[in-house]
């Protein structure tokens, strides 16, 4: 038996060519206003009309619990010690967004994913399930009819299933039932967010605003930007509208090398550059090859035992090692052509990087995700 201690890796390169944009940045697309945003809400649901593939209720005692639960809030008492076989219902787990500024009545989409083991949901029905936020409060409740993206069929002992089948959508599923607490009319300050922290880009958009409305908007760091609204409420919405729409032109980016060390992907962005140097890269391979050999008397009344003794062959394998030289590059074009040349997969091109990066030769800060 022949072993390799040497893991193989199948992983795929993917060098991006990020060419320079022309086009202005309009703040709209680099930052978030204050308050304005998504809330995460949550609930804990029943799905039946499930075709036999519902939760098997032997190992999933909190089904019961709920669907006895439910039919006494319907007026409907189970027996005490009632052991219920249901193969049509499931628990699920509903989730949702609340959007901002988002009134009773209006109507968001829901994800329902199993909890139990239910083989599939498709076909099922979403029974009336509230939905709650952080601070515990029901803002939206969710039912209808689910839709499964994934499909799957079974029969004796053989199963083929495409996509998902335990996790499902309702388009428009929950209705909000209360409103979040979102005032910029009582607010004489409102801070924008950037989406990346960036000093240049920071003061940029200040100023831009500024040219707009003078003393309007004041950078306090990276990230942040603070706007002084007008009195009226009606003329903030025109000034916060006017804000999203204008351009900054475009500002420079750090040069940037992200590593994604579980799918072997590495993306550079355009400002990465290399100094001239050399590299040699090789593999070591350690094999172990194992024979069992069987040793017994030579005569069957010697009154000896047979007995097994392995075999071990070591042996340790070096390829490669030739020393390559990367010529300089101030293009991503020259930086993918000099890595190229280096015959290397994205394994070893990741520990090159890395190396580079060590001895100075590359000007561009790894990132690992």
């Amino acid at each position: 038996m022949i072993k390799k201690l040497r893991p193989f890796f199948c992983f795929t390169l993917m060098m991006i060519l990020v060419i320079p944009n022309g086009h202005a940045e309009r703040i709209r697309d680099l930052v978030t206003i204050e308050g304005v945003r998504e809330n995460a809400l949550v609930g804990y649901g029943i799905v039946v009309g499930l075709d036999g593939t519902g939760d098997q209720t032997s190992q999933t005692p909190f089904t019961i619990q709920s669907i006895t639960n439910m039919l006494s809030q319907l007026g409907i008492t189970v027996p005490t010690g009632s052991n219920m076989q249901l193969k049509n219902v499931a628990a699920v787990m509903v989730t949702a967004k609340l959007p901002s500024y988002s009134r009773v009545g209006q109507q968001i989409d829901v994800v329902v994913s199993s909890l139990g083991n239910a083989k599939s949901l498709r076909g099922g029905t979403l029974i009336m399930t509230p939905l709650k936020g952080a601070d515990n409060q029901v803002y939206a409740i969710a039912q209808g009819n689910l839709f499964v993206g994934g499909m799957g069929a079974s029969s004796k002992g053989s199963s083929v299933s495409v996509n998902q089948t335990a996790g499902a959508t309702i388009p428009n599923g929950a209705t909000i039932e209360r409103e979040l607490a979102t005032r910029l009319d009582e607010r004489n300050v409102i801070h924008l967010h950037l989406n990346q922290f960036d000093f240049t880009r920071a003061l940029k958009i200040a100023d831009v605003i500024n040219k707009l409305q003078k003393n309007t908007a004041v950078a306090l760091d990276g990230t942040t930007i603070a706007l002084q609204m007008p009195k009226e409420n009606t003329t903030r919405v025109q000034l916060l509208s006017r804000i999203q729409d204008l351009e900054i032109g475009t500002t420079p980016i750090s040069a940037k090398v992200v590593i994604n060390t579980r799918t072997g992907v590495v993306v550079m962005n355009q400002k990465v550059k290399l100094d001239n140097c050399a590299v040699a890269h090789g593999n070591l391979s350690v094999v172990v090859n194992s024979k069992l050999k069987v040793s017994q008397p030579n005569t069957p009344l010697a009154g000896g035992a047979t007995v097994v003794t392995p075999d071990n062959q070591v042996s340790v394998e070096q390829e490669g090692g030739a020393l390559h030289n990367i010529a300089s590059g101030t293009d991503l074009n020259r930086v993918i052509n000099s890595l190229n040349l280096l015959g290397a997969n994205p394994t070893e091109l990741m520990s090159i990087l890395e190396a580079l990066k060590t001895a100075g030769c590359l000007h561009a800060s790894l990132e690992t995700i």
